[in-house]
């Protein structure tokens, strides 16, 4: 068991980022997540709400649902900010909630928000040591279960020296299973796996669209050449040798191995993204057939 507590009530969770819902609707989805068995909801930050504002409302619509931010852009806030925003979530719910940080990317750093992308490692190291420089004063006793979204061999090294554990997002098994090496038997890692029901013209659709804005960004493309692929399956929205193999397409059953992968491959926790026809799309009816599936 790693050290940082999280108090997750079952292995498999959910990755949702709910931008367009109004919090109180989104908060009634996390309800519903909660009451078909699934251990947690992570979401994203990129142009839309606020991270921690979004967790306060999770935790509090839920009574055992784990909350995380996957991601927590560092961009968005100072560190300061971020450590004690996340100590106060944890002195309210111990256990229930998960500071996932990440660099972000450089067109949504330096268009989206007006800042400035260079050196992410550094950038991401000094943060991390800024927060550790917060006073133990502040909510004593506090301190928030940390993890990086790391998916280059450095920064999952960075992920277990200054943080609790990794997230790593759109791999393969096999890359969860070497971010568990990487990190040995003592750290988080929490996986995500998107997903998309239908038959098998219907899912492509779904699995390309999902991919057609992480294909043009290099920090995704240059962890799927390090993963084995090559520069053909980089073409926006990605091959479908690249579809098939990062997103869990056809039945509920055929989604659920995907999961299962994840888990038999070192993960301590899978977050399942279900892909709709629109990033708007209510997740739910998906997650009821997976939840089945998965036996939860």
């Amino acid at each position: 068991m790693a050290e940082a507590r999280i108090d997750f009530p079952s292995r498999v969770g959910v990755w949702w980022t709910s931008d367009s819902w109004r919090i109180q609707d989104a908060a009634e989805v996390a309800r519903d997540l909660e009451g078909m068995g699934y251990g947690s909801l992570f979401y994203g930050e990129a142009y839309g709400k606020e991270t921690l504002t979004q967790a306060g409302a999770f935790l509090a619509a839920t009574e055992r649902l784990v909350v995380g931010t996957g991601i927590a852009n560092i961009h968005a806030r100072d560190p300061i900010a971020a450590e004690t925003g996340a100590r106060t979530m944890t002195a309210l719910h111990p256990g229930r909630f998960v500071l996932g940080l990440g660099v972000s990317h450089a067109p949504l750093v330096e268009r989206g928000r007006g800042g400035t992308y260079a050196k992410p490692l550094a950038t991401m190291r000094d943060y991390v040591q800024r927060m550790d420089a917060v006073p133990a004063e502040v909510e004593p006793g506090a301190r928030p279960t940390r993890l990086i979204a790391a998916l280059g061999p450095k920064m999952i090294e960075l992920s277990g020296s200054a943080a609790d554990g990794a997230h790593p997002y759109l791999v393969l098994p096999q890359q969860t299973q070497a971010t568990r090496d990487a990190l040995g038997p003592d750290k988080w890692v929490v996986s995500e796996q998107a997903v998309a029901l239908g038959d098998d013209e219907t899912a492509m659709r779904r699995a390309h669209a999902h991919l057609e804005i992480y294909s043009g960004l290099p920090n995704y493309r240059n962890s799927w050449l390090r993963q084995g692929f090559e520069d053909s399956d980089l073409v926006r929205g990605g091959s479908d040798r690249l579809a098939r193999a990062l997103v869990g397409t056809g039945s509920a059953q055929d989604a659920a191995a995907f999961v299962t992968a994840h888990l038999d491959a070192g993960a301590d926790h899978v977050l399942i993204q279900a892909l709709g026809d629109s990033p708007f799309d209510d997740p739910r009816p998906a997650l009821r057939e997976l939840a089945g599936a998965l036996g939860l």
